[in-house]
């Protein structure tokens, strides 16, 4: 499962008219309209394809989208999730449920998906759903290889409104989410 879910996050096993159209949507950007045609025919021949996600999410995302970008995430947290026999409902998944875990394409995909969940939910003004997010993320990836712990310093910053030390979060990996602790 390993390699092949690797191989699918590389856009690897596709089938060719999904391919086909993630490519032509890649020649689309700039043309909102032909690009989500396009995304919209490897969605329908491959919808929970990794590469196909991937593309979703990127097309809503940085089309400032956050709501469709965010149900991208949640359909990437399921996909992800099966590929870790985990729950397919992220706030199921056990704290401890990839202790031990390879950093692998899996693991590097559910927890970047959940760390999308996690900002778009934050971006929509749901601060239990990014906080809880946060803190499921904030479990399965205590070293913070993927970088949660910064945004979970933006939500406490929003909380107390405070703007001044933005810069000030020199702490990486473990030591991100130790400085972030509860007093």
């Amino acid at each position: 499962m390993d390699a092949a879910f690797s191989d699918a996050v590389l856009g690897q096993a596709l089938p060719d008219g999904a391919a086909a159209a993630l490519q032509e949507a890649s020649r689309a950007r700039g043309d909102a309209q032909l690009e989500l045609a396009a995304l919209m025919r490897a969605q329908a021949l491959a919808g929970e394809h990794p590469a196909v996600l991937i593309a979703l999410y990127r097309y809503h995302f940085y089309g400032h989208r956050p709501r469709p970008a965010r149900d991208v995430a949640r359909r990437a947290l399921v996909v992800g999730a099966a590929a870790l026999g985990l729950p397919t409902v992220w706030r199921e998944v056990p704290a401890q449920a990839l202790a031990g875990a390879r950093y692998d394409a899996a693991t590097r995909f559910y927890l970047f998906s959940l760390k999308g969940y996690a900002y778009l939910s934050l971006r929509l003004d749901e601060e239990t759903e990014a906080r809880d997010a946060l803190a499921l993320l904030r479990a399965l990836d205590p070293d913070d290889r993927v970088g949660g712990a910064l945004l979970e310093a933006v939500r406490q910053r929003a909380l107390v409104g405070d703007q001044e030390g933005a810069g000030d979060d020199q702490a990486f990996g473990a030591a991100a989410w130790a400085r972030l602790a509860p007093q």
